[in-house]
């Protein structure tokens, strides 16, 4: 790898020389024009110069934003990247340390460069991994780095951003020289359990080489020192010995007509000690410390000097691979044998393409130099290389001892999970939708049961937040404290996991069966009061639900084993014993249903005659699940009210042979008005925050009115909404009951 540092071109007063380190750049890789590029540089520079050495906490002598951009950007030259990339690695640097916003990037370099250096950003919550481990965490079936490493494939949305952090962890791991142990150990733990493999299996051995040399120096300094102090001893004779290798190999690939390009290859230290332990060997017995590279045009003449090989010397069979007819998992592709050269020493030879080696170092980046020049595949989407990314990512084990760590990566990483860290830096998976409770229940079932708030990167949220991945989540804790019966209400949206459910569920069972009653029948009753559903049969709710006795079923409901939905729906069943008993309706088939605000006669069925004109009374504003009761007039049909209606009982001592019995029919398609009542302590935005959950449950707004006392604060808000059925009804004054300021909101009997 290229030492970056040394090679800053500089004025006399010691700043960089950005047009000459720019013609530098393009030596390397094909920029048409680089005023883009140098806009970046001089905009990186100026936000360096620009924060004062009090407030610039990452700046030395020899480190700052400026310059870290620009070795960044050298990095990804050597991977033949487009000019987009190599801008936002310029600019990255000074966009983390705030020293730049996005929007400022976005308006100078447009969307794309912005969502690169934004999506590097996000891969940065890995960071906050502390001394990643195999080991499980909190219960979990997968260990620490397997749980990183699908965090990784999560937060990756394009190829580039992968290649960019990359470079930025490179700059790191070659920054940490200095800086304190603790940091170096946490920094080179990073690098070597997540970023190595990454490319690796990205197949960018230029970059993953010195990542895993630079880790290994710093966590395994002993061994570090050992084998290159044995590599140094033996340097010189090592290479006079290459080179007549070298020599004997040109010679005879020339006379086959072959032109190769013959170099002696650099073993890297960890290999070595990698291959030491994996094999149980000494150094001495490490034949790839000599080592020769030949690279050649055509694939044919891969077979062919391979040929020239074992026919000058003796190899060795168990040392001999075929890559090209088998590659690697990354797609690596080469021949690899030893042979036995000349004074009886060692060899390994490696036989590839020019094409191959180019891939072999650059991995998915050679996409770019050999597609870049292709003029029909231009407009190639990142989206196919995202495709193998992902594909790839799905690693094995390459660090450590060797082992396998994990098959593959579970199918359902990216879509249904997410991955969350500890306070400790431990990573958390939970399914995609998860709140701060389930969390806590996943942390201890004893710390979600006393969760009384959470903090997310340290600023405070509500229990009903949804979880991304990379937050860091500090559960908040009451000595005492106890769930609460509303995280089980489906409807509020503070528990998202099924196993959450069923500890809060638990919880709530193990109470006194005489507490859980009590809370049972006080729940039930609150709704059924809240629904104005009158004159039910709890005995016969019970027995429909499968409960022998009722205060089982009210045991039940208080304890959680019983949803309050199943209790209201064979409440409705009673009342309306025509209709079958229903789930929750599904807003999406409401949708495409017609609706009306005045419903037809058929949806009321009258007894002993076939349809009749019914009208629905405003009085009390009858829905299919109320217990209704008509009253023949005099010119507009029957008039349908509710049972509980303060004019039908009227109306029924007065003319009681004009009161007819009457039923829902039980296939309406049409919606309702209902009267509802908000009684809250006034404040500024409460109407329009009622209004929005209305809207959020595609529900029509009717009437509207509103009683303000100025003296008590108090707030009177009435309003009728056309809704289909009783069990939209309920979620819609679970919602508002949650709205700040609301006291009570409940239906209106009579109007």
């Amino acid at each position: 790898m290229v030492q970056v540092r040394a090679l800053h071109p500089t004025h006399a007063d010691g700043n960089i020389d950005i047009q000459a380190w720019l013609a530098g750049l393009q030596n390397q890789v094909a920029l048409e024009d680089t005023s883009r590029l140098q806009q970046a540089c001089e905009l990186a520079q100026e936000a360096r110069d620009h924060a004062s050495k009090s407030e610039d906490v990452w700046a030395t002598e020899e480190v700052d934003c400026f310059r870290t951009g620009l070795e960044m950007a050298e990095i990804l030259t050597t991977l033949q990247v487009n000019e987009e990339t190599l801008v936002a690695a310029v600019l990255y640097r000074a966009v983390r340390e705030n020293k730049l916003t996005l929007n400022q990037v976005k308006e100078s370099f447009g969307a794309v460069v912005a969502q690169l250096i934004e999506g590097v950003l996000q891969m940065a919550a890995i960071s906050n991994l502390q001394s990643p481990t195999r080991d499980s965490i909190l219960g979990q079936s997968d260990g620490q780095l397997t749980n990183v490493r699908k965090m990784l494939v999560s937060l990756v949305d394009d190829v580039r951003v992968a290649l960019i952090k990359l470079a930025e962890r490179t700059c790191a791991i070659r920054a940490v020289k200095n800086v304190d142990r603790k940091k170096r150990y946490l920094v080179s733990r990073e690098v070597f359990d997540v970023y190595a493999p990454l490319a690796h299996r990205l197949g960018i051995g230029a970059v993953k080489w010195e990542l895993e040399d630079l880790s290994f120096r710093y966590l395994q300094p002993n061994a570090y020192k050992e084998i290159a102090s044995f590599l140094d001893e033996r340097r010189m004779d090592r290479q006079g010995y290459i080179e007549r290798v070298l020599a004997d190999l040109t010679s005879q690939l020339m006379g086959a007509g072959i032109k190769p390009d013959i170099m002696g290859r650099a073993k890297h230290i960890y290999s070595i000690w990698r291959k030491m332990q994996r094999k149980n060997i000494e150094f001495s017995q490490v034949y790839d410390v000599r080592a020769v590279r030949i690279l050649v045009p055509e694939l044919t003449d891969c077979y062919t000097a391979l040929g020239i090989v074992h026919g000058l010397w003796r190899n060795i069979p168990q040392e001999f691979d075929d890559y090209i007819a088998t590659p690697k998992e990354n797609g690596y592709r080469s021949l690899h044998t030893a042979v036995i050269g000349p004074e009886g020493k060692v060899v390994e030879i490696q036989i590839r393409t020019f094409a191959m080696h180019d891939e072999a170092e650059l991995g998915v980046c050679a996409h770019w130099l050999y597609k870049g020049t292709d003029v029909n595949n231009i407009g190639n989407s990142y989206d196919d290389k995202l495709a193998w990314l992902r594909q790839v990512l799905e690693w094995h084990d390459e660090v450590g001892d060797g082992a396998e760590f994990v098959s593959q990566v579970k199918s359902d990483v990216e879509q249904d999970r997410i991955y969350v860290f500890t306070p400790e830096g431990h990573v958390v998976d939970l399914p995609s939708g998860a709140t701060p409770i389930d969390f806590a229940y996943r942390v201890h079932t004893e710390v979600g049961n006393t969760c009384r708030g959470a903090k997310i990167h340290g600023r405070i949220v509500p229990l009903t937040y949804r979880l991304q991945t990379g937050d860091q989540v500090s559960v908040m804790t009451s000595k005492g404290g106890a769930p609460s019966r509303d995280w089980m209400n489906p409807n509020l949206g503070y528990v998202h996991a099924g196993r959450t459910r069923a500890k809060i569920g638990h919880y709530f069972k193990q109470l006194d069966k005489d507490k859980n009653a009590t809370a049972g029948r006080q729940l039930i009753e609150r709704e059924m009061r809240r629904m104005a559903i009158t004159g039910v049969n709890y005995n016969q709710i019970a027995t429909a639900i499968n409960f022998k006795h009722v205060d089982d079923m009210y045991a039940a409901l208080g304890a959680g084993d019983v949803r309050l939905a199943q209790v209201i729906n064979a409440a409705q069943q009673q009342v309306e014993p025509s209709l079958k008993i229903k789930k929750q309706l599904d807003l999406s088939l409401l949708n495409g249903k017609t609706k009306t605000t005045s419903p037809v006669g058929n949806d009321v069925q009258i007894a002993g005659v076939g349809n009749l004109l019914t009208t629905i009374a405003n009085c009390c504003k009858p829905v299919p699940g109320d217990s209704i009761t008509g009253f023949i007039t005099l010119t507009r049909g029957v008039s349908v009210h509710r049972q509980d209606c303060l004019n039908i009982m009227n109306m029924a001592e007065r003319d009681l042979q004009r009161i007819i019995e009457v039923n829902w029919s039980g296939n309406s398609e049409h919606t309702y008005p209902v009267d509802i009542v908000i009684e809250a302590v006034d404040r500024s935005g409460l109407l329009s925050e009622v209004v929005m959950v209305l809207g959020n449950e595609n529900v029509n707004l009717g009437n509207i009115s509103t009683d303000i006392d100025k003296k008590s604060h108090s707030a009177t808000i009435a309003m009728t909404i056309d809704i289909p059925r009783l069990e939209l009804l309920g979620r819609i004054l679970d919602k508002i009951s949650q709205l700040p300021n609301v006291l009570d909101v409940r239906r209106q009997k009579n109007g």
